[in-house]
């Protein structure tokens, strides 16, 4: 480090305040470690930074107009705060944001908006709502050379400079500092049914919610469970069923989300469908899945990993003949949360493997800080796509200080 940039901890209260700090970082290559409050900083490798810089001091509800379906917040607004609001006007967020907190050492609501979009980690609703990223309409940020730069607008029909709303939805804090996020919102959802099938194999479990998607009856949530994973859900009755759960979820006005439940099992019926949850029992599970109590109470290696529902079994299949995994299936298959063994490299080498012969991508999402150190997190890229982050990466922090290798060793 040269110059004479603050070491320490920053957490600026003001737009202009970060630029300052992080043209100053520039001037004198100071690394900076970008973060919210901190609940996601044990994701990705360990950054080596002069100074950490939060955001939680850009924190407050700008503008709310429900009747417009926007909410403008600062990027350190905690989620808990922002769903509170939205829910006094029956509103939501429609990605239903996975809360990463609580598996990580934090009350859950503790993150904040920006990080939420930071990382782009969506909730089960994905599958009929879209990603966080599809819902950014406007974002303040700083970029690396401490210059302000916005994008978008408060409505959809706004589209100027809509990408690099979505290019730094997913970058992890590596290329720019958000400040203020303008999200399109939605009304909340009426009445939450879920149908449940018990005991199905991983193969026909991703078969059945394959189906369920294929229907018309608006699928919002596609899940498989395993039985040993099930078991640590807050439902006594899951809990205590001592078998593999597969839930399909539907939602809207009462009278239209209890029919579609209805017809779902009977479209279901070769896979015996046992149980349907209420509103109450519905938003609970999914409130279990959301904050992923699954793993919040044992601390072993857990991954991301995305691919296609068709492969899903197959891979978790040839995994476990290789390691330990306890798995749960979300998105019909295309996303996989795996609970690993405490291994040297939390099974990075056959996740990987199995992902070189089916495809997909996978993130670790906990481990401690050696194994973290000592793999890649994050799934390597392709000598073109390693190119094109490059170029990125130095359009937006040309002197790479903004989390320096958090992502990517050599970014």
């Amino acid at each position: 480090m040269t110059g004479s940039m603050r070491l320490g901890f920053h957490a600026p209260e003001t737009e202009e305040e970060l630029a300052a700090l992080v043209f100053e970082a520039a001037e004198t290559r100071t690394p900076l470690e970008i973060m919210g409050k901190g609940t996601k900083r044990e994701l990705g490798h360990p950054v080596g930074a002069g100074a950490v810089v939060s955001s939680e001091g850009m924190a407050g509800i700008s503008l709310y107009e429900p009747t417009e379906l926007v909410m403008v917040a600062k990027a350190g607004t905690p989620l808990a705060e922002i769903e509170a609001k939205l829910a006094e006007n029956e509103q939501e967020l429609p990605f239903e944001p996975v809360d990463l907190a609580p598996i990580l050492g934090y009350a859950p609501g503790d993150g904040t908006i920006g990080g939420v979009i930071a990382t782009n980690i969506s909730g089960s609703r994905r599958i009929l709502k879209g990603a966080a990223r599809d819902h950014v309409l406007g974002i303040r940020a700083v970029n690396g050379r401490g210059e302000v730069i916005k994008a978008g607008g408060r409505v959809m029909k706004n589209v100027t400079g809509y990408d690099i709303g979505r290019t730094l939805a997913g970058s992890w804090g590596t290329l720019a500092m958000m400040t203020e996020i303008s999200l399109k919102v939605l009304p909340a959802q009426r009445e939450t049914r879920t149908v449940l099938c018990f005991g199905l194999t991983d193969q026909t479990a991703v078969e059945a919610l394959c189906i369920a998607m294929g229907t018309p009856y608006e699928v919002s949530g596609a899940l498989h469970i395993h039985a040993d994973l099930a078991a640590r859900l807050s439902d006594e009755e899951i809990a205590g069923a001592e078998n593999p759960v597969t839930a399909i979820r539907v939602e809207n006005f009462p009278s239209s989300a209890r029919y579609r439940a209805n017809s779902l099992r009977q479209a279901l019926l070769a896979y015996s469908p046992a149980l349907e949850l209420d509103g109450e029992r519905s938003k609970a599970f999914w409130n279990d899945i959301r904050t992923l109590k699954m793993f919040q109470d044992k601390p072993n290696p857990l991954w991301r990993v995305s691919t296609a529902p068709t492969q899903a079994a197959k891979l978790v299949g040839n995994l476990s003949r290789k390691i330990d995994a306890r798995v749960v299936y979300d998105w019909s298959g295309g996303l996989i949360w795996i609970e690993t063994p405490s291994l040297t490299d939390a099974g990075a080498v056959d996740i990987r493997r199995q992902l070189a012969e089916l495809g997909g991508h996978a993130t670790l999402i906990r481990a401690d800080d050696a194994t973290r150190a000592g793999i890649d997190v994050f799934q390597p890229l392709e000598p073109q796509h390693a190119i094109l982050s490059a170029k990125l990466k130095h359009a937006f922090d040309p002197l790479g200080i903004f989390n320096p290798g958090r992502m990517y060793r050599d970014m």
